[in-house]
């Protein structure tokens, strides 16, 4: 019996832990470090002024050309739902993307740009015009390329130099070589 209690107490204590552990992991937005800029839009509805504004110069194809020329992806979070640039993300992973910018649960309409650092570079609760996204992010690069780099070097350093040397792409990787036999003790 007392086993028993044990086990139903430890398998409570983990179902109440275990994503108190996992919420420092798995928030989207650790994918795109090093690779693009989240730009982040929450509103508690989905006909939200701010939100209708933003995504209406989206829609524009010279907007939408420089949104992807400055490597920007689209994070938002409309009536508690989540989705990257219009596929939706699940429950957990929306929750992990508010946590992670610390945002809480609140009626207020927030565009965040989140650089290629993980820092946030653009925050603010009211109208928000495209250009000036593409302004703060045009401004950004010099920092933002040398994270990049730093990020990319470990990749890079991995490839082989030159193609069709031993180390090249096209051949096998080299065997270990053998083990050599110990001298053997002379016979006197």
């Amino acid at each position: 019996m007392r086993i028993l209690i044990r086990s139903l107490t430890l398998a409570t204590l983990l179902s109440i832990a275990g994503p108190l552990f996992a919420a420092d992991d798995g928030s989207p937005l650790d994918m795109d470090k090093g690779r693009a800029r989240p730009l982040i839009v929450t509103a508690p509805s989905t006909v939200d002024p701010t939100w209708v504004s933003l995504k209406k110069s989206l829609d524009e194809p010279a907007n939408r050309k420089g949104f992807t020329d400055r490597n920007l992806v689209l994070y938002t979070v409309l009536n508690l739902m989540g989705q990257r640039d219009g596929k939706d993300l699940g429950s957990q992973d929306t929750a992990a993307l508010i946590r992670s910018l610390k945002l809480g649960v609140g009626a207020r309409t927030r565009v965040i740009l989140v650089g290629k650092d993980g820092e946030k570079k653009l925050e603010r609760s009211d109208a928000i015009k495209l250009d000036e996204i593409f302004s703060t992010v045009d401004q950004q690069p010099a920092a933002e390329k040398e994270f990049t780099a730093t990020v990319a070097a470990p990749v890079a350093e991995a490839e082989p130099a030159v193609k069709g040397t031993k180390a090249g792409k096209n051949s096998k990787p080299a065997k270990p070589a053998k083990p050599t036999k110990p001298p053997e003790m002379p016979d006197d």
